[in-house]
């Protein structure tokens, strides 16, 4: 069995495995609320698939692109739309939660990113009763150390016989990520060895964005972290590679619906 180590996040129990999990691409954590404030948080784009997998009776409520939602477990997509979870009336919320890389949630959800594209869905539509009888087995384990050993062994099965990302669209991403979204995005096919088309067309089906909508999300992630952390905006465009502050802000606006100054506001509200 593997060993695991208890940390902490402001009102939060958190447990991490210790010695990682047994695949690239995924990182995993289980959550315990332990000030009991009631849940409510809004989900922001990111270079990662965030899964969600409650242990409680009650299920979450998600407000979003798909109208309101009661879901004991979710995948909120790289590009959620303006999506808000909320756990009001639970008295302890606890939870797994597992972030995945593209080529992780490829070869794990069971449907094209493409699908997940601007929505938080349910787990139990991708993953079906397996996904839901993970649920069952989780809230029967009594500790936290078998809980996260469970979920990695189910998705270690499921990567198993899942598909696996073209080269050149992994290559393609891993590319974005390095540069940090300052690439030129016409020069990513020919790099690649792929007509223009055909990079859009495999891409857009693997990772569930264009090229150049992933190269904004990987920029956009890099400035709402540095936003979040309390930078000046103009510092921020500079810094990642944005034409100029009112660019930084259009940005900002179509990710999150709201301004960069908004953003780090709920930053320092929630802090």
């Amino acid at each position: 069995m593997r060993s695991y180590e208890v940390g902490s996040e402001p009102g939060w129990d958190v447990v991490l495995p210790r010695d990682g999990v047994s695949l690239d691409g995924v990182r995993m954590a289980g959550f315990r609320e332990r000030a009991a404030p009631g849940l409510d948080l809004r989900v922001l784009p990111q270079p990662a698939v965030v899964v969600v997998i409650g242990l409680g009776e009650s299920p979450f409520s998600v407000d979003g692109a798909h109208g309101h939602q009661y879901l004991p477990s979710l995948a909120a997509a790289l590009t959620p739309g303006r999506a808000r979870i909320r756990g009001a009336g639970v008295e302890c919320v606890e939870c797994v939660e597992m972030r995945l890389t593209p080529r992780a949630a490829y070869a794990l959800l069971g449907v094209s990113p493409r699908e997940l594209e601007g929505s938080v869905r349910g787990l139990d539509d991708l993953w079906g009763r397996a996904g839901a009888r993970l649920r069952e087995r989780l809230a029967e384990a009594p500790a936290w150390q078998q809980r996260l050993t469970l979920v990695d062994r189910f998705l270690a099965e499921r990567a198993a016989w899942g598909p696996a990302m073209a080269p050149e669209v992994a290559a393609v991403w891993d590319t974005i990520v390095a540069r940090r979204g300052r690439v030129r995005v016409g020069g990513l096919a020919e790099a690649c060895g792929w007509s223009r088309k055909r990079l859009w067309s495999r891409f857009s089906d693997q990772i569930g964005l264009t090229p150049k909508r992933a190269a904004m999300l990987v920029r956009f992630d890099h400035a709402a972290r540095a936003l979040t952390a309390g930078a000046n905006a103009a510092d921020v465009a500079l810094a990642c590679g944005y034409v100029d502050q009112p660019h930084l802000h259009r940005d900002v606006l179509a990710f999150t619906g709201c301004t960069p100054t908004a953003l780090a506001g709920r930053a320092a509200s929630a802090g």
